[in-house]
């Protein structure tokens, strides 16, 4: 496939931080991707939350099935936008790799951990800690922890990412992956912005969650079709679908909504996109970067968009229901943490090992609250109650 000007090409990639020899019969994105995709933390996102935890059933989605969406919505628009496919694809698979057991409960209960047990502590980030997962913390080659992927892919990664931590970032790597968080704004208050590729995966991800989360919503009984009516974005999508099927009706009639929804905010980010390139006309991938977002919603979408992440925010996110598992959720982790800081012998040996000071071959040294919360970040939902359950005596999910 012929590539835009700004388009990532692989043959001009800012390279690895270990130099390796280019292989034979794939590109360094697809290579990325391919290795994303053997990794242990990939094959654990099928078992660590969405919205819905893993015990409560079989047909929500996951962070796996999650990452699977992000990645087809982001290669449909890429291909149309001629922009690099397989970079889309390796961001999208790897966007949630440090991603907690039990979702952004998980992440929240971690952070306060960390921030309780040592102020100074750079706190839990669950992008940093897919950058972590990428750069050390993955246990797959003999010369090198980590993946050892290319700068684009692990600047898509790292999508968002706080002040303090990305200048650490940037102390060890100068001008690397962290860079566009410490980089003074340019005209009209917005800073430098990573690949277009890194831009789309970030949007597709948007589009996913919004769509597989109102679904997901129905299928549990929490959302019904009648409070989805107050939302714009489904509402007029839903009319249209009775138009063409009037005696459509139940899962396939939300099916159908939900996908011509779906194709709508699609059209809409490539008609919106193109025009945003052609007004801008960047002339290659670093003219990109100091551009405000150029893959975007029209006007209209986007304040769509907004409206229905408000209305998954107040009716779902923080149904009773779903605040009573993230509460315990929450427990789950601080108890974790806790047992493990107090007694570290609970967890395996490789992780003890890991500790500063300690000598042992290809040892990503770092202090114990690290490592614990690097060990708790890497658990499913069913492993951290498991372990949950012997270390407290007691059950607090069905496993």
């Amino acid at each position: 496939m012929t590539l835009e000007r700004y388009a990532c090409d692989p043959a001009q990639s800012r390279g690895r931080r270990i130099p390796e020899p280019v292989a034979p019969t794939r590109s360094d994105f697809q290579r990325d991707r391919d290795r994303i995709v053997h990794s242990t933390a990939f094959r654990r996102l099928v078992y660590k939350t969405q919205v819905f935890l893993n015990h409560e059933g079989d047909l929500f989605r996951t962070r796996l099935t999650h990452s699977l969406e992000v990645a087809q919505l982001g290669r449909s628009i890429a291909r149309t936008l001629q922009l690099n496919e397989d970079l889309v694809e390796a961001i999208a698979l790897a966007h949630d790799l440090g991603h907690t057991p039990f979702g952004h409960a998980g992440q929240d209960a971690l952070n306060a951990c960390l921030q309780r047990h040592n102020p100074e502590s750079a706190g839990f980030e669950h992008n940093l800690q897919s950058l972590r997962v990428v750069d050390a913390l993955e246990e797959r080659y003999p010369a090198y922890n980590g993946l050892n992927l290319t700068f684009e892919t692990r600047e898509g990664i790292l999508k968002h990412c706080s002040r303090r931590n990305a200048r650490h970032i940037e102390a060890r790597e100068p001008g690397g992956v962290a860079c566009r968080f410490v980089s003074p704004t340019h005209e009209g208050g917005c800073g430098p912005q990573p690949s277009l590729e890194a831009q789309l995966a970030n949007l597709a991800d948007e589009i996913a969650y919004n769509a597989h989360d109102m679904d997901d919503g129905v299928r549990s009984g929490l959302l019904d079709m009648a409070q989805l009516e107050d939302v714009a974005l489904f509402s007029q999508y839903r009319r249209e679908t009775l138009r063409a099927h009037p005696a459509l009706q139940g899962r396939r009639l939300l099916f159908e909504t939900i996908r011509r929804m779906l194709s709508a905010q699609v059209y809409d980010v490539m008609a919106a996109t193109q025009q945003a390139l052609q007004h801008a006309a960047p002339d290659d991938v670093q003219a990109v970067r100091q551009h405000p977002p150029l893959v975007c919603f029209s006007q209209e979408m986007a304040l769509q968009s907004a409206s229905l992440k408000r209305f998954l925010l107040q009716n779902l996110y923080r149904h009773p229901q779903v605040v009573q598992t993230t509460q315990a959720a929450r427990q789950v982790v601080r108890d974790l943490f806790e047992a493990y800081m107090s007694d570290p012998a609970q967890m395996p040996q490789a992780h003890i090992d890991r500790f500063d000071g300690i000598d042992t071959p290809h040892a990503a040294g770092a202090k114990p609250e690290r490592v614990v919360a690097d060990y708790i970040a890497g658990m499913t939902d069913r492993f951290a109650a498991k372990e949950h359950e012997r270390l407290k005596g007691r059950a607090v999910f069905p496993v």
